[in-house]
């Protein structure tokens, strides 16, 4: 049996099945500065995400270092919202900060910053046009842009395997970096990012199950759940909320299989996308 449902509810009409994911466009190299960047769209939230290499590594890191860190950002623009979103002048508030935690301990829970060496990237989500599901779709595009971004960095030498990593004193005397062939470079990049990471909205409206939660579904959902998982299949964070309302164990385990079809569904989707990008 359902939960009890409180909310005063508007008529919610859907062009979409329930199980059927928002249209997907992905444009790589969107602004030509950054090491990495996409425009991400997911129906019509739109999320402009470019990754960027700082200079070194955060003051808390050691000296000698040699694993590096994934930092990333999170902003509504002023005019992704119907009415306009004030800029965030004096700091990221409350919502902001916790969406941008969430982006930055998801990504570094699928990278392994050991390989990844010492580099210090971060990586900023800009929300261009809000219509639901804006924390998922930043993490999935943050996933698509961070790839291209230590695939990008393999290819000039700047990420290497660690037994290839030269020393102090290498690097003072004038070190070439090695080229690795197109296998050693595939290798290593698998081992920097072992699985696809993404991240899906779903949400409980009376007794039925959504997929992939645009505005008014949101707004109108009795239960909803952000899950970020990764391509083998396995969890990296699981938000889900009674909205006014409560679940069950049954519905948390059909909202957790639904979210675990659109997970595979961005897998599939982001390995298309960066198979043939350099």
């Amino acid at each position: 049996m359902g939960g009890f449902m409180a909310k005063f509810k508007t008529d919610v009409a859907s062009d979409r099945a329930k199980d059927e994911m928002r249209n997907i466009e992905v444009e790589i190299d969107f602004t030509p500065n950054a090491l990495a960047s996409i425009l991400y769209r997911q129906g019509e939230t739109h999320i402009l995400c470019c990754v960027t290499k700082e200079s070194r590594l955060p003051g808390w890191f050691p000296r000698d270092a040699t694993k590096g860190w994934v930092h990333a950002e999170y902003s509504l623009l002023p005019g992704s919202t119907d009415s306009r979103f004030r800029r965030e002048r004096r700091g990221a508030k409350g919502r902001t900060q916790e969406i941008e935690r969430l982006v930055a301990r998801s990504l570094r829970g699928a990278i392994d910053l050991e390989a990844l060496g010492p580099i210090a990237l971060t990586v900023d989500c800009d929300v261009l046009n809000a219509d639901g599901g804006t924390r998922c779709a930043s993490i999935t595009a943050a996933n698509i842009a961070l790839r291209l971004a230590v695939r990008r960095l393999i290819a000039m030498g700047e990420c290497l395997p660690i037994d290839l990593r030269p020393t102090r004193d290498q690097r003072e005397a004038g070190w070439t970096a090695p080229t690795l062939s197109e296998t050693e470079a595939t290798n290593h990049e698998n081992k920097v990012i072992p699985n696809d990471l993404s991240a899906i909205s779903v949400g409980l409206l009376g007794e039925d199950v959504f997929l992939d939660l645009d505005y008014i579904l949101d707004s109108n959902a009795d239960v909803d759940m952000n899950v970020v998982g990764t391509s083998d299949g396995r969890f990296v964070e699981v938000q889900g909320t009674g909205e006014e309302s409560t679940f069950s164990y049954d519905e948390l385990q059909a909202l957790l299989d639904m979210a675990r079809n659109g997970l595979a569904q961005l897998a599939e989707m982001q390995a298309v996308v960066l198979s043939d990008i350099e």
